[in-house]
């Protein structure tokens, strides 16, 4: 709870942060675009770099990669449900229509 709380804080504060970063030239769109290769250590360490140079300037970003690093948290620790034996036989009939199709 308490890393909710920060986390709603941060998103409160205003961005201070340029659009590009004059030290990276990285854009926030950029960052945006990149964060799934960020956050599965997928990028090459010069782009990487370049984020996290990025991030160290920019609130707006920072707070948005944390975002989505919660969200991937929250969902892992869902359980999954089965579903209704029904829904399954429902789905499987409309797929198999669509096949015939």
């Amino acid at each position: 709870m308490d890393r909710l709380r920060t986390l709603f804080a941060r998103f409160s504060r205003k961005n201070s942060h340029p659009e590009t970063s004059p030290f990276t030239g990285l854009a926030c769109q950029e960052v945006v675009e990149l964060v799934t290769a960020y956050l599965e250590d997928a990028l090459l360490p010069e782009k990487r770099a370049q984020l996290e140079e990025h991030l160290a300037g920019c609130d707006g970003c920072t707070n948005y990669i944390e975002q989505v690093r919660l969200t991937i948290g929250m969902l892992r620790n869902l359980a999954q449900e089965p579903a209704f034996p029904e829904t399954k036989e429902d789905l499987l009939q409309v797929f198999r229509q669509w096949k015939n199709q």
